[in-house]
């Protein structure tokens, strides 16, 4: 069938309409969601020319999320994960910008740092550190493969304060390698997740004690690093539901202190909320509900994310639950994701065995379905 005959429906398709998110302005509201694929198998976690193959493939995106970015050495919990720390990361990173840009594109970068879990392998042996020391029980992926997490050191005030430098430095960092905002990780297990949880932080400073206080790492790293980029350029992502390990299960009391988070974000003049809804099959409110509950709270932009299809992305939109729908694992097989959904072709199947594997395989070799544009 010609591309006369079948027409994209953008008229009629939430997704495919044009949205602004703080000073981002997105021609459709199909997200490219942050992944890790640990292609950067260097000794500089530096991105390369692989990487900008992969994400200008991507580029129809109406935003691009980049994959986790390490702020600094300490941050690293995952292998061959990039950085942006130094002038090496930010080069790579400047390539990739500048090819997402040449192929009509926009692309943030997520800012990120794995706090408690990780592994003293990436470490030269020491001890990663948290919000205090107790062990979140999580796995960490090492060059020498997976292994438990030990339990921590706990964070001082002053390595408190130089975190929060490196998040400033590392924003500087993204700016200078051209991408148009950034986006802070604050989901899942990582270090921001841990200061929000009461079982593993447990304070008695500035940093916790109370709910207020353990959002208040949250909050100062999104004053530093819109003191570089204006706060209508920074997006944080969430996930209130998560449930991974014994020190992150989404009870009554945790979803409570997210809506009141999410209550205290609305003051922040953000570009976006990138929440995540609950695992499809999970035990707790279902997607709908979820960000109906997020909307309660939230009256900012907000990009849902986890376990979206194109007709519940739609759904979603046309409900007023979220302003655009970010998808992950899809965009792995489907670099044209978003032609895919215009014009009704099939998605591709990824494969697994080569989502962490390295190289181009199951990379930047995936085809694009040719005829839609």
């Amino acid at each position: 069938m010609s591309d006369d005959q079948n027409p994209a429906p953008a008229a009629t398709q939430p997704l495919l309409r044009p949205v602004r998110l703080g000073a981002l302005t997105l021609p459709n509201r199909v997200v490219m969601a942050p992944m890790t694929r640990s292609r950067a198998d260097n000794e500089e976690l530096a991105p390369t020319a692989l990487h900008a193959t992969y994400y200008a493939q991507r580029s129809g995106a109406g935003l691009i999320v980049s994959e986790g970015t390490w702020v600094n050495r300490d941050a690293v919990g995952y292998i061959n994960v990039p950085g942006i720390y130094t002038d090496a990361q930010t080069a790579g990173w400047a390539e990739v910008t500048e090819a997402v840009h040449a192929a009509g594109g926009r692309i943030v970068s997520q800012l990120g740092h794995a706090g408690a879990a990780s592994h003293p392998d990436h470490h030269d042996g020491r001890l990663p550190a948290g919000p205090s020391a107790i062990n979140p029980q999580e796995m960490a992926f090492t060059p020498d493969g997976p292994k438990d997490t030990p339990t921590p050191r706990a964070l001082s005030g002053a390595e408190i304060a130089a975190t929060i430098r490196a998040y400033r430095e590392a924003a500087a960092n993204a700016l200078r390698a051209g991408f148009d905002g950034l986006e802070i990780h604050a989901q899942v297990s990582h270090l921001v997740a841990q200061f929000l949880n009461p079982r593993l932080n447990q304070r008695t400073d500035a940093y916790g004690g109370s709910s207020e206080k353990r959002a208040q790492f949250l909050l100062d790293l999104v004053d530093a690093v819109s003191g570089v980029w204006g706060s209508d350029r920074v997006g944080i992502k969430l996930s209130p539901y998560w449930s991974g390990g014994p020190a992150f299960t989404a009870d009554d009391e945790a979803l409570a202190e997210y809506d009141q988070l999410l209550k205290r974000l609305n003051d922040g003049n953000l570009a976006y909320l990138h929440l995540l809804g609950p695992e499809p099959g999970a035990d707790t409110d279902d997607t709908f509900t979820a960000f109906a509950r997020y909307r309660a709270h939230y009256q900012g932009a907000v990009i849902a994310n986890l376990g979206f299809t194109q007709a519940t992305g739609n759904e979603l939109l046309e409900r007023g639950l979220a302003d655009a729908v970010s998808f992950g694992a899809p965009f792995i097989a489907n670099p044209d994701l978003v032609d895919r959904f215009a014009y009704g072709h099939p998605l591709a199947t990824g494969d697994r065995d080569t989502y962490y594997a390295g190289g181009a395989k199951g990379y930047t070799d995936y085809p694009a379905v040719t005829g839609s544009r």
